[in-house]
């Protein structure tokens, strides 16, 4: 169950990171960061780490999949994260 906490902040803490840095490469016309590795982030308990990347440096908020797909999979991940401490 520790470990299970430690790779969940972990994970959340690159998501958040990942964002900033796909903001700072938009910001510098760099190649960017896949749309499909950030969601393999947020899918692999990133989603919270990644939503409040994506309002901190406002980065894929117009995006709708991002905007409304990454707080409910924020929520999802949240809820089965309690489960598992729970049990």
């Amino acid at each position: 169950m520790l470990v299970m906490v430690i790779v969940f902040l972990m994970m959340n803490c690159i998501a958040a990171i990942m964002m900033k840095i796909d903001k700072r490469k938009a910001q510098r016309g760099e190649y960017r960061i896949s749309e499909q590795n950030l969601w393999l982030v947020a899918l692999f308990f990133g989603a919270i780490g990644m939503t409040w990347g994506m309002r901190r440096y406002r980065h894929k908020t117009k995006h709708f999949s991002f905007k409304y797909g990454l707080p409910f999979l924020s929520i999802v991940q949240l809820i089965f994260l309690v489960y598992f401490i729970m049990e």
